[in-house]
Formats: C-alpha cells, structure tokens, sequence
C-alpha cells in the first residue's frame, strides 16, 4: 500500500516536472518568434528619440581631418530567410564628425513577399555609443517581393569622441523574417485577390 502511494505520488512529480519543462520550451519559443516585433517597438518607442538627437546633434560635430577611422560593413541573413543580403562596399575610411553614406543590397529569392527586419550590432561594443546612425533601413520593416531587389542606405556620423584607441570599428547587420508580419501581408494579398471564375 504504502508502495503504490509513493510510486503514485513519484509519477506526479514526474507530470509536474514534465509540464514545468514543456512551459519553458513553449515559453522560449514564442520568445525566439516574438524577438524581432519586440527589437522593432523598440527601436520606434524607446530608441527613436535617441537616434533622431544624435541625428540633430551629428550637425554639430567638427569633423576631424586629422585622424581616419576605418569603418567594416557586414550583411547576414538568418537561416529561414530566403533573402540575398551584402553591403555594396566592405570597408570605408571616415574622419569623425563627417556624414557618410553607405549602401546595402538586398534580393528575395523566395516564391512569395517577406517582410525583414534588420538588427544592427556595432564592434568593438566600447565604440558603439560613438556610431550615430542618422538614416538606416533598420528603422522600419523592409518588403521584398518575389524577386525584387533594393539598395538600402545608411547615413552614419562618427563621434569625434571616439577613443583614439580605436581605429576600427564594424557594422553588421542581420536580416530575420518578420513571420507575423509577413503572414498578415500574405492574408491581406490573399484576401484581396478576386475569386477564381
């Protein structure tokens, strides 16, 4: 008797631990779907201000021709985007405090229209507050339809500030499939087509 009621009481905690366990793996994969719309409201609500100042405030720099920084550009696309996606040119000099330009290309190659979202990272990370995006298609989603292709731009200021320990610094890019948004433009594409005759 007092077997069975161990062996019971056992299998409980085993269902227990089992729904604990499979709570966790559902809750972080919602979290990996949810990443990139969180990364975005971010960027609109909490960081918009801060990158439209230092936009303002980038016209204030002096530029300092006595010293070249050397800027890296870096283009990835995540596994499950179907998506070409390099910058035009791998390197470029710029002195801080000048306004720069760079191009990025991107292609679908998939059958159907994705929306993109592109996530910024700067290295080294001690000069990533000295990299003032003024312009980036990393601000809003970016369609592609089937087969269509895009420059993308980038404007970006240097802050004079920078350490004069670095000389280097790299912007990459990654592109992830936007899924809930890509699949509230495929009903909404879906739904506008006119019945079949």
């Amino acid at each position: 008797m007092a077997d069975d009621r161990a062996a019971g009481d056992a299998i409980q905690r085993n269902q227990r631990l089992l729904t604990r366990a499979l709570l966790v793996c559902g809750a972080m994969f919602l979290f990996g779907f949810a990443c990139v719309p969180l990364y975005r409201i971010a960027c609109e609500h909490v960081f918009r201000n801060k990158i439209y100042n230092t936009a303002d405030s980038a016209k204030g720099f002096s530029v300092d021709e006595s010293r070249w920084v050397t800027v890296q550009f870096v283009g990835n696309v995540n596994s499950q985007l179907d998506w070409s996606f390099a910058p035009e040119q791998v390197t470029m000099r710029v002195h801080p405090g000048a306004v720069n330009d760079a191009w990025y290309d991107a292609a679908n190659k998939a059958q159907t229209a994705i929306v993109g979202n592109a996530v910024p990272s700067i290295a080294p990370s001690q000069g990533s507050p000295y990299f003032n995006k003024i312009e980036c298609f990393c601000f809003t989603e970016q369609v592609l339809k089937p087969g269509e292709s895009r420059r993308m731009p980038v404007k970006f200021v240097v802050d004079p500030k920078l350490p004069k320990t670095i000389d280097t610094l790299t912007l990459s890019y990654t592109f992830y499939n936007n899924r809930p948004a890509t699949k509230k433009l495929a009903d909404h594409t879906q739904a506008a087509q006119p019945p079949n005759s």
